[in-house]
């Protein structure tokens, strides 16, 4: 298994250093691997192989061989990352730990944040699968790109709201991310389009 990392994740450490939340941003991140080491735990559970672990400045993320990756095996897959911060939120606010405040909101607000049904966070992939059982691969693309973007103005209003009140920079760099996410989903989807117009374009002639 390669490992893939992000040198913009040094750019992220010293911003948040900066404005002193670097203690919540290390906790988020240990986490966050073991949040991905559930979907790992899965994917080798049903038979997966991964491929390579892609360290982001705000998230880790899996990707495994696509053979015999049904629809059902990547909701399982996408299910066991949240699941396991529930998990843990849940039995860290049993344990009388300093740090206990920040590990329970970390896992919460790692599971609440991957469950948004923006591609390809974990919720996103899950609506993905389950639309896909009953659609076309085009009219999916077509779906999800709707969904995302409409799910984005909507984060985005009531995020500039809660910034303006709480003055949380932790929250605009959030946005940020996501809609950086977006983007990169938005450009990958138009140029899907145009392949697949000149594709039916070349059956034609």
């Amino acid at each position: 298994m390669r490992i893939k990392i992000n040198l913009q994740i040094f750019i992220a450490i010293i911003i948040l250093a900066l404005v002193n939340q670097i203690g919540i941003y290390v906790c988020l991140m240990s986490f966050a691997l073991i949040h991905e080491l559930a979907h790992m735990s899965a994917g080798i559970l049903l038979k997966l192989k991964p491929k390579t672990l892609e360290i982001q400045p705000f998230g880790i993320g899996i990707i495994f061989e696509s053979f015999e990756n049904t629809e059902k095996n990547k909701i399982i897959i996408a299910i066991a990352g949240p699941t396991i911060n529930i998990i843990m939120a849940i039995i860290f606010s049993f344990i009388e730990i300093k740090a206990k405040e920040i590990i329970v909101n970390s896992n919460i607000i790692l599971a609440i944040f991957n469950l948004i049904p923006i591609y390809p966070l974990d919720g996103g992939r899950i609506l993905k699968s389950i639309i896909k059982m009953n659609n076309q691969e085009q009219k999916v693309e077509e779906i999800m790109n709707k969904i995302s973007n409409t799910l984005m103005i909507i984060l985005t209003a009531v995020s500039s709201i809660l910034i303006l009140i709480y003055k949380n920079i932790g929250l605009f760099i959030i946005i940020i991310y996501l809609w950086i996410i977006v983007i990169k989903e938005n450009n990958r989807y138009i140029l899907r389009k145009r392949i697949d117009k000149l594709l039916e374009k070349q059956k034609k002639t």
